[in-house]
């Protein structure tokens, strides 16, 4: 590190004020940063001395999303291989063949995914002369693991480009979008082109290209299932945990899932209000549509909703996502409850979106800063009959 320390500092003078690559500071200054803690220190006001800045906190991020990604992998191939079997697929079935085979079809995604983001993230900084941003960092690996992994690149390239630049560069850029930019893209591509992004066919590779092949094999999520009332055909609980079923890239195990999620705890990166309180409010309204059953839906056991597709993936990477939520204390709370509580209602009483937990976490990124309005207005009220008492 000392030797990449020496060889940066000899070649910055080029990229200050007044070298030959001035222009080009912006782009310097971000392979800088994120190599090294920068060495800039407040001049005035408050002085927090911590090694840990945004760039660390995002890193700390895409590292709790790699057990989520290496099993999303693995799944891949395994659901590939169910599905057309070893002489269709070449595949011997053992835990490595499917783990190369899967992380060959996710690789390309993630190059799109960054090549893209990272390319108009560098555009406007240059543009604007600011540094450039770091939020991209989390958002270039949260999108395509939130997609079907038959997704055409250029589908997801285009989407990316909506996220940055309408999602979030229209706002100013990280720290001032008001929706996830993730789950922006994502719902981008839901609502135009609709016929990539749910159905049997999307979810296990191979199956959108060969309908016909296979034969007693739907290729169905436990939720398409679900909102079909074919409770019969759901995969048993422990598939559920374990993951091992059809789904988007790295939503299906909620094993891998809490792997990560204790990383973010354990760092202090995360937020366990927001997750707790979304598994609380989804595991409420479970209960209350089985006492309110009037389909095999609304009966399912209130903890299916919790390990049934994106629900925690989305407790744990998206609904916690520090711009975008609530930011009061308590606010957190109401703001994590709603959530949970919407995303169960949207399954059961809309079976166009059976999925839920996008919407729910949209809809309430737009609420965010309502509800931070009315948490700190009643804790003005209560200081002031305090204070007249």
């Amino acid at each position: 590190m000392n030797f990449l320390r020496k060889q940066l500092d000899r070649v910055k003078p080029h990229f200050e004020k007044g070298g030959k690559l001035s222009r080009f500071h912006s782009v310097f200054d971000g392979f800088e940063t994120f190599l090294f803690v920068p060495d800039k220190v407040t001049q005035r006001g408050s002085h927090i001395r911590d090694h840990i800045d945004l760039k660390r906190s995002m890193f700390t991020v895409v590292v709790a999303l790699i057990p989520a990604l290496l099993f999303g992998a693995y799944n891949i191939g395994l659901q590939h291989y169910l599905a057309f079997g070893p002489e269709e697929t070449g595949l011997d079935g053992s835990v490595t063949s499917l783990f190369i085979f899967g992380i060959i079809k996710v690789l390309p995604m993630l190059v799109v995914s960054y090549g893209v983001g990272l390319g108009i993230e560098f555009f406007t900084a240059q543009i604007r002369g600011h540094e450039i941003n770091e939020g991209y960092l989390v958002t270039g690996m949260l999108i395509p693991l939130t997609l079907p992994i038959d997704i055409p690149l250029w589908m997801l390239g285009l989407a990316v480009a909506f996220a940055v630049i309408i999602g979030k560069e229209v706002f100013g850029g990280t720290g001032m979008n008001i929706l996830n930019p993730a789950l922006t893209a994502r719902a981008f591509l839901f609502f135009s082109y609709p016929s990539w992004m749910s159905g049997d066919l999307v979810y296990v590779h191979g199956l959108v290209d060969n309908p016909d092949v296979v034969d007693g094999f739907s290729g169905a999520t436990s939720l398409a299932l679900a909102a079909a009332h074919d409770i019969s055909s759901l995969p048993s609980a422990s598939d559920m945990i374990i993951g091992t079923i059809p789904g988007v890239v790295a939503e299906t195990s909620v094993i891998a899932i809490g792997i990560g999620a204790l990383i973010l705890l354990v760092t202090g990166v995360g937020n366990w209000k927001i997750m707790f309180s979304m598994i609380a409010g989804g595991y409420l309204m479970g209960l209350l549509m089985n006492l309110l059953a009037v389909n095999a839906f609304m009966e399912l056991p209130a903890y299916y909703h919790l390990i049934m597709g994106g629900f925690m993936f989305g407790a744990v990477f998206m609904a916690t996502d520090p711009v975008t939520a609530a930011q009061t204390e308590t606010g957190k709370w109401i703001y994590g409850l709603l959530i949970g509580i919407l995303t169960v209602l949207i399954r059961v009483l809309n079976p166009a979106f059976p999925g839920g937990v996008m919407l729910a976490i949209l809809l309430m990124n737009v609420f965010a800063p309502l509800i931070d309005h009315y948490v700190v207005e009643a804790g003005i009220k209560r200081r002031v009959k305090r204070a007249a008492a």
